[in-house]
């Protein structure tokens, strides 16, 4: 099989060459070095010695050299990445917030704080969509929820004996072991 080599104007090598050092001064890396592989093709490089000076797969490289050939430097941006689509839509998310508000106790739970595995058994109880418990973090987190953590202290306890405690008992204490 021989080699597709590029044929580029040198006035288009030195438009590419420039969006090439444009893309990594913004940090888009993956678009330069797609361009880079294009100039290295223009050079007369293969596609699997541009795999090897890219440290690239060579299916990758021929993929960026066909789009090239095919579209332009455009095919060579970062495109959409969809991903997943979300279980919940905009108006099951407003109502989960709102559930997350009311408290646990208020939706049944004994509970005065919302766990991981509570939140997973309210959405599937409400919208019959199973989430992983650590997944619903990340939704939480999206919904701009943060991690609370209960403080520890004695709630009959007279403050001034808990941080003398605190302060001197404690401390020897740990000395002595």
């Amino acid at each position: 099989m021989r080699a597709r080599y590029l044929r580029l104007t040198s006035k288009r090598a030195q438009e590419l060459s420039a969006l090439k050092k444009e893309a990594e001064k913004d940090g888009a890396f993956r678009v330069a070095k797609r361009i880079h592989a294009v100039l290295l093709n223009h050079q007369r490089h293969s596609s699997g010695e541009i795999a090897t000076i890219l440290e690239a797969p060579r299916s990758k490289v021929s993929l960026w050299l066909g789009q090239y050939q095919e579209y332009g430097w455009e095919a060579l941006l970062e495109g959409h990445r969809s991903g997943r689509p979300r279980q919940l839509d905009a108006q099951q998310r407003q109502s989960l917030c709102d559930i997350l508000d009311s408290g646990p106790v208020a939706y049944g739970f004994v509970s005065g704080v919302w766990t991981s595995p509570m939140i997973a058994r309210v959405i599937q109880e409400e919208y019959q969509v199973d989430y992983h418990p650590g997944h619903v973090r990340k939704l939480l987190k999206a919904l701009g929820f943060s991690v609370q953590r209960p403080r520890k202290r004695l709630a009959k306890a007279d403050p001034l004996l808990q941080d003398r405690w605190q302060r001197y008992t404690y401390p020897r204490l740990k000395k002595n072991r």
